[in-house]
């Protein structure tokens, strides 16, 4: 009998795997060294006193030289500008186009007829403004995708066209059907929620207009452009992008019809608007309505005056095109960091975008300088320069849509700057696990509107807390990145509201006499949208922290105890958010122990890795494949559009949905549809929980 044996062919299997995963481990500690802390604030403290408010002034004069409406001529020439300056700076860099569906205005007309036959043909654009054409890229007042036709009909003033206004009218005894509405802006409502409200109520057509914030002086008055599109991306591509031989959908196909208004619109000059306003006849406006601007409103109409309304527009494929910059990272090539802002405006984008463009000029400028004295990023940045975002997030969405897969997995973050600067005053919004980096950046950043404090001090002082808004809203390219791909996102700015947005006002002379003169501000936002790059690109285990989500969801169930009543459970919601806040606990315990762990471990980096992928992966838990009902592209449980408009949350907007719904059903259909989008939300908590843990259950 021999007394040799086999070797056990698993047992050696296991020794030989162990031994390669030893050697990898190694060649990756030799090539890529752990690196010296200091060494990263050095780098953050080199980036902030880099800044100089010439450069971002340059920029900005340069980007806003003459319009640039996306898919207009003259477009061309910022995407030339931006892409020559990331490659001058030496950055891997290169343009995405796609075929996208935009509109542009033809011909609009407003005339007033009055009784004795007179007619008054109302002045539609921008007082003092006459060379309006396509090919020199400044369009006329309109709205993007309004249907073009000739309507006639007497007025009637809607308020700020929302559900209650309507109410209210009908109380008074106004029919709004087979009439025109007017509205003024206001009311936390889109302009396109405005007209497909009006025409759910049977209105010709809307004219809108604002006032109260209409910048006079020597700016005059400025008449708003915008789309009223409903939902983002490109309409003839739902769900996937609008590459050059795609697929794409008729404009006649139901899918694409639904996303446009049936009924005409226009914004309208003050001056035109008020003289509308005092023609009106019918029932005295509410005194509220009356007290709320500078119109000379007295009464809601109809009056004698007959209004005949025109409007043509034609919708056309048109080329955009995303600019992309790229620096690799060193360890972690395949996790992205991103950072972006739209280029393109609906006249000169000082404010809206380009004030955002020039601190990401301003960034990248400050980076290769970084780059010249050492510095590589642990992960990849890729700066990003969206078009068409003012015809609803086309550039973004349709990027996204083509990069899901990979952003899925390998998307870190989104950090988004739209109108960087739009008076005094610093606004963050996030997502909650980022909540702490934004506070500890802002301590960092010196206040441009103080000689010592810092954003932090003032923001502080300014509101008594530092209080972080959510991305609940569906206004800028932050959008796709949460609310359709999960990816955790951050969106910054300076001032809450400018008087000539969208306007042939919103210029380089505005914002060098009233948002910034001396464009402190803009270096303000690029430290803390640099700051935060840094952090994220470098930081080896990333700066998230989901107790602060979990505490947020937590004030999120405690408001729903307070508006729903005992027949409704929330058990489901308490239980989940639990299991989050003790998978939390346990990845920021894991984050502690792995910072104090010797650098010489060969297993340290790999243990860094999986819970890096675990932090990233997390917000991915809370997107549903069923999306929110009624707006099914959008599937982010947490934070996303509401369908209904009368939903007052800004937060569950399935839930929300389903609340405002209850009034125009059953008891027993309104607890189970509640309880159904609860029980949705639940389980979208419990798989963060569950992706945070690194587990399957």
């Amino acid at each position: 009998m021999s007394l040799i044996t086999k070797p056990n062919s698993s047992f050696t299997f296991c020794t030989f795997l162990f031994l390669v995963i030893l050697v990898i481990i190694g060649l990756y500690t030799v090539h890529h060294p752990p690196r010296n802390p200091k060494s990263g604030l050095f780098f953050r403290q080199l980036f902030l006193s880099s800044a100089t408010n010439y450069t971002v002034s340059s920029y900005l004069r340069s980007l806003t030289s003459h319009p640039h409406l996306a898919g207009t001529r003259p477009s061309l020439e910022t995407i030339h500008y931006v892409k020559t300056h990331f490659q001058n700076l030496g950055f891997e860099t290169h343009t995405v186009p796609f075929r996208t569906l935009l509109s542009y205005p033809l011909h609009a007309s407003v005339s007033m007829h009055f009784s004795n036959g007179t007619v008054f043909n109302l002045p539609l654009n921008e007082m003092g403004i006459s060379n309006y054409n396509v090919s020199s890229g400044l369009i006329q007042p309109y709205h993007a995708f309004s249907p073009s036709g000739t309507v006639q009909g007497k007025v009637v003033f809607a308020n700020h066209g929302t559900e209650d206004d309507y109410g209210v009218l009908g109380r008074m005894g106004v029919k709004v059907s087979g009439c025109i509405v007017m509205v003024k802006k206001g009311g936390n409502l889109g302009r396109g929620v405005v007209v497909e409200i009006a025409e759910k109520m049977g209105a010709l057509g809307v004219l809108l207009y604002a006032e109260g914030d209409v910048s006079r002086d020597s700016f005059g008055f400025g008449v708003e452009r915008g789309t009223v599109m409903k939902g983002v991306g490109d309409p003839l591509t739902p769900g996937w992008a609008g590459v050059e031989d795609g697929e794409r959908l008729e404009l006649d196909d139901n899918k694409v019809a639904e996303r446009f208004p049936g009924i005409l619109s226009l914004p309208l000059p003050f001056e035109s608007a008020q003289l509308i306003l005092e023609s009106l006849r019918g029932p005295l406006a509410p005194q509220g309505w009356r007290d709320s601007g500078r119109s000379n409103l007295s009464r809601v109409g109809p009056g004698l005056v007959m209004l005949n309304f025109t409007y043509e527009g034609e919708k056309k494929l048109a080329t955009i095109y995303n600019v992309f910059a790229v620096i690799r990272g060193l360890e972690e090539p395949d996790r992205y960091v991103l950072m972006g802002n739209h280029r393109d405006a609906w006249t000169y984008g000082a404010v809206d975008p380009n004030s955002g463009t020039a601190a990401l000029l301003d960034i990248a400028r400050r980076y290769a300088l970084l780059m010249r004295k050492g510095w590589k990023p642990r992960r990849t940045i890729i700066f990003c320069s969206w078009d068409a975002e003012e015809f609803g997030m086309i550039g973004s969405t349709e990027w996204v849509e083509q990069n899901l897969v990979n952003l899925g997995a390998k998307a870190t973050a989104y950090l988004n700057v739209d109108c960087a600067v739009q008076g005094p005053g610093f606004f963050a919004g996030a997502t909650p696990q980022l909540d702490n980096l934004i506070f500890e950046v802002t301590k960092k950043v010196k206040d441009p509107d103080s000689k010592v404090a810092t954003i932090y001090d003032k923001w502080k002082i300014m509101n008594g807390e530092c209080n972080i808004e959510r991305l609940t809203g569906v206004d800028s390219d932050f959008a796709p990145f949460l609310q359709h791909a999960g990816v955790p996102s951050v969106d910054i700015y300076y001032g809450r509201d400018f008087p000539v947005y969208h306007t042939v006002f919103d210029s380089f002379n505005w914002m060098i006499n009233n948002a910034d003169p001396l464009f402190w501000r803009h270096v303000a936002v690029a430290g803390v949208w640099g700051l935060l790059g840094l952090h994220l690109a470098d930081d080896p285990i990333l700066p998230f922290d989901y107790l602060s989500y979990a505490k947020q969801l937590q004030e999120y169930t405690d408001t729903l105890s307070r508006v729903l009543d005992a027949s409704i459970s929330l058990v489901p919601l308490a239980a989940s958010i639990q299991e989050l806040t003790s998978a939390a606990k346990q990845a920021n315990d894991e984050t502690k122990n792995l910072l104090t762990i010797e650098l010489t471990d060969g297993l340290l980096a790999l243990k860094i890795r999986a819970l890096n992928d675990r932090l990233m992966l997390a917000e991915r838990g809370f997107l549903d494949t069923d999306g929110i009902e009624g707006k099914e592209w959008f599937k982010h449980l947490i934070y996303g559009p509401r369908s209904n408009h009368r939903s007052e949350l800004d937060f569950f907007p399935g839930i929300s949905d389903a609340i405002a719904e209850s009034t125009r059903t059953s008891r027993r259909d309104r607890d189970a549809k509640i309880q159904h989008e609860i029980w949705r939300v639940a389980r979208a908590i419990q798989r963060a929980a569950a992706a945070l843990r690194g587990e399957v259950i």
